[in-house]
């Protein structure tokens, strides 16, 4: 379960969604409805899209203008879900009112340059709620969190992230356009899941190389390492194209520490989307590994929590979600070094300049 609840004297907000995509029907709309959340309605750029949701979602309305939408969720007071490519954030941004409370799909934006016009025009216009990045809210990687709270394994000391898999990227032709895509699009996941867990890095070398398989992909498989205060280290290492049969696949976190490991599978990178379960193993002092036993998956479980916090930030406006703009806007510095140090080598990350 998502560790921010959902606001205690108030109804969720009913949620109206700009953008039709997979993503929405195999994600979003489960984990909404797991907390009865209730979704008004439906706007895509191809209405056929919106049309199928709203014809299985009970209550909802596909509209046939993104300024219909609008004018039905100020109508009940809802929340946005921009569950939009990043190149199409800033359009919406600019299309809901001022003060409005949305939910917006990762990555913030496609470079760091663009976080930045975002987050302005975000704070500018008084628009509340957070980022997308749902992995925090994971219920594998809050047991993980919890169980390197305990103090039972001691300090954490190195983390590796490692996904090899067969992702059917075809599935989003999007992709082709962008000038950066696995670092940007997938593996910031995992970065951002690394700052939730050590922190801010010191150093970052990271490496990223296209595939003969999508020619038309910018970058389909990468490696970072990343040193952090105190000797701590994470690797983060994907190849998207393994074909061979499944017994040598992997979708794995594995946390080191001083008196023992931790080790997650994230299963729905193994025939995605629908994956196999997650699970969580700890053993410490050498010991028998023991199983954590998990509430759901990343996918969809993991998305209830960034809508439960866009909620609370539409109820609360001192409330700071997880993924706030500003800290999602940090994850994008940090993929921003990835990119630059994939193309010069190592990189010192600069404390990026106040937005």
């Amino acid at each position: 379960m998502p560790n921010t609840p959902l606001p205690a004297r108030h109804a969720p907000r009913p949620v109206f969604v700009i953008g039709c995509g997979a993503i929405v029907r195999e994600a979003h709309l489960p984990a909404y409805a797991m907390d009865g959340v209730q979704v008004g309605g439906f706007f895509d750029i191809e209405p056929t899209r919106a049309l199928a949701l709203a014809s299985a979602t009970h209550g909802a309305t596909a509209h046939p203008t993104l300024g219909a939408l609008v004018a039905a969720c100020s109508a009940a007071d809802g929340v946005y879900d921009l569950a939009l490519p990043p190149q199409a954030l800033r359009e919406a941004i600019d299309a809901i009112p001022e003060g409005a409370t949305a939910l917006l799909q990762k990555p913030f934006g496609r470079d760091l340059d663009e976080a930045t016009a975002l987050l302005a025009a975000i704070e500018r216009r008084g628009i509340r709620g957070c980022v997308n990045l749902q992995l925090r809210h994971a219920p594998v990687i809050t047991a993980l969190r919890r169980l390197l709270a305990s103090g039972t394994l001691g300090d954490a000391l190195d983390l590796e992230l490692r996904v090899v898999c067969n992702m059917p990227w075809q599935n989003w032709p999007f992709l082709e356009a962008l000038p950066r895509m696995e670092i940007l699009m997938h593996s910031i996941h995992y970065l951002d899941l690394c700052r939730a867990l050590f922190g801010e890095p010191e150093r970052v070398w990271s490496a990223a190389f296209g595939h003969p398989a999508s020619p038309r992909l910018a970058d389909a498989r990468s490696t970072t390492v990343l040193s952090f205060a105190g000797g701590r280290r994470a690797v983060v290492t994907t190849y998207h194209h393994h074909t061979a049969p499944a017994r040598h696949e992997a979708s794995h976190l594995r946390v080191e520490c001083t008196h023992g490991t931790a080790v997650a599978r994230l299963g729905v990178n193994l025939n995605y989307p629908e994956g196999l379960p997650d699970t969580l193993e700890w053993s410490a002092d050498g010991a028998a590994w023991q199983p954590v036993a998990l509430e759901g998956n990343w996918f969809p479980h993991a998305f209830r929590g960034p809508m439960r916090e866009a909620q609370r930030a539409a109820a609360d406006a001192a409330f700071v979600p997880a993924t706030s703009f500003r800290d999602a806007w940090r994850t994008m510095a940090l993929v921003e070094t990835c990119y630059r140090s994939a193309a010069r080598g190592e990189m010192m990350p600069e404390e990026p300049a106040p937005a």
